[in-house]
């Protein structure tokens, strides 16, 4: 059984650090940062957070401003969440949008074969 409080959790950090990137980050570049999902560690110490870009070319740089930002993040987050430790932020790529779009093709591509013949 999946714990029903700590997927509270995540849902409510993933809605906070969007906000949060949206309205109080001054980079710009984290302005159009998606926040896909988070991962927080069942002794609420280590949170991985889930992000994706629109533009691919940008993910490294993205991610290098996200590590910089990330006490801020936290700090924000500790303002707006009530738990007694705010858990450290990892940033992670989401590549599953990434291989969605791959199987997409794949799928699309085994369509045109079966038309063509």
């Amino acid at each position: 059984m999946t714990n029903i409080k700590l997927e509270r959790l995540n849902h409510l950090i993933q809605q906070e650090i969007s906000i949060i990137l949206m309205e109080e980050v001054r980079d710009e570049e984290l302005k159009f940062v998606t926040i896909t999902g988070c991962d927080t560690s069942s002794d609420y110490s280590y949170c991985k957070v889930y992000f994706t870009v629109l533009e691919q070319e940008k993910k490294d740089i993205v991610l290098d401003a996200l590590e910089k930002a990330a006490s801020f993040i936290r700090g924000k987050l500790a303002e707006r969440i009530d738990i007694r430790h705010t858990p450290e932020l990892k940033f992670i790529y989401d590549t599953s949008i990434e291989y969605g779009e791959h199987i997409e093709k794949l799928i699309d591509q085994i369509h045109d074969n079966k038309k063509g013949n």
